[in-house]
């Protein structure tokens, strides 16, 4: 069964920083493209990040939404299968429950929600002083 589980969420004060991590179980992640969402309270779910498959010249692709780009980063580690979220100057409009998501194929930005059919339960980040 293929399986995702985000955690790291939390409570930070603005400008701080999270990491968050998103584990796979039931299949090998480097061969899937993950992609970060959010969503925050009253708004609909958007994307956040995403991270390709490594190709077979092993190249990885990522992408970022305008509003992240230079704060957050996507990154992989194989030997833990588990994708990660680094967040660093956190604000407040970054509130909203986190969520990652698996698909074969690419990293496709802006994300399309419904080429997703693996997703974790969500993990909820809170900013505020």
């Amino acid at each position: 069964q293929l399986q995702l589980v985000e955690s790291g969420g939390g409570l930070v004060q603005p400008g701080g920083s999270l990491r968050l991590s998103c584990a796979a179980f039931g299949f090998t992640l480097n061969n899937y493209a993950i992609g970060w969402l959010r969503q925050a309270p009253g708004k609909e779910r958007e994307g956040v990040s995403c991270m390709s498959a490594r190709s077979s010249w092993g190249v990885v692709t990522t992408n970022y939404a305008d509003s992240v780009k230079g704060r957050f980063t996507i990154s992989i580690d194989n030997a833990k299968n588990t994708v990660y979220l680094q967040m660093n100057s956190l604000e407040p409009e970054d509130t909203a429950v986190y969520y990652c998501a698996a698909r074969i194929g690419s990293c496709v930005f802006p994300i399309r929600q419904s080429e997703y059919p693996y997703w974790g339960q969500g993990t909820q980040v809170t900013v505020s002083s």
